[in-house]
């Protein structure tokens, strides 16, 4: 089982590692683009700071980490990522099944460094999925060469959890693809919120129970949500009603 997640915004400071090492991360096919991303975004922003922090749409003070990109220090990429799937995850509170399971089965679809499993130790950055950077055009042009080579070599199920930006960067033909669905007065529609809190809360289940099939995808979702259609390889989870999507986990 192999379950992309979506990296996120929100992303802890500093980090007492050593600097970032990329003969260190998981998936070392991905070292090449890794290193011209990380030369470009980190020379991004010492010439032109300003610049990028328009390309990124994000405050100064972000543009300041990618800066000192290759210098900095770094944490485990299930403590460095703090967003609404990570805060659903709880990575820390996994029981030593599901975190074995975890560190094999998660990857975090990175658009600075394509995968990352929960161990990957890197520095605060900011980068998305949307941006182009100079000499480097767009991000999907870079990745795609690398990255659906990569995923296309693992044989078990893979279930895509990913945005739409980070979907981009590599295809997954037969991936399961989840949804996530709030109904309520009859009318069905996508929350933010809903939908990665309840990611977040899937990806544990998944962690803890594992998954070798659609169907077993299926059985765990209904862990985490009031009703569960499936239509081939789309599994859909659905949430009734107006209250938050629910805390299970």
């Amino acid at each position: 089982m192999l379950v992309l997640l979506p990296p996120s915004e929100g992303k802890a400071p500093g980090g007492r590692g050593a600097p970032l090492a990329l003969d260190g991360l998981s998936h070392p096919a991905l070292n090449g683009v890794r290193a011209r991303l990380v030369e470009a975004l980190q020379a991004a922003a010492v010439a032109d700071p300003a610049g990028l922090q328009a390309a990124l749409g994000c405050p100064a003070g972000e543009v300041e980490k990618d800066a000192v990109l290759t210098t900095s220090g770094t944490l485990p990429a299930a403590r460095r990522y703090t967003g609404v799937v990570y805060e659903a995850l709880s990575y820390a509170t996994l029981s030593d099944a599901g975190r074995r399971r975890a560190n094999g089965s998660l990857r975090i679809a990175s658009a600075l460094f394509g995968l990352l499993s929960p161990t990957d130790r890197v520095p605060a950055y900011r980068l998305s999925g949307g941006t182009s950077l100079p000499d480097m055009g767009s991000l999907a042009a870079a990745w795609r060469p690398v990255l659906e080579p990569e995923l296309a070599a693992h044989r078990g199920l893979v279930v895509d959890l990913r945005s739409g930006p980070y979907a981009a960067l590599a295809r997954v033909p037969g991936a399961v693809q989840v949804r996530v669905l709030r109904e309520s007065g009859g009318r069905r529609s996508v929350v933010s919120h809903d939908n990665k809190h309840t990611k977040g809360l899937l990806a544990r289940a998944l962690c803890e129970a594992g998954a070798r099939t659609v169907a077993d995808v299926a059985e765990v979702g209904h862990s985490c949500a009031d009703l569960v259609e499936v239509d081939g390889r789309q599994v859909d989870l659905v949430l009734f009603g107006l209250a938050t999507a629910r805390g299970r986990g």
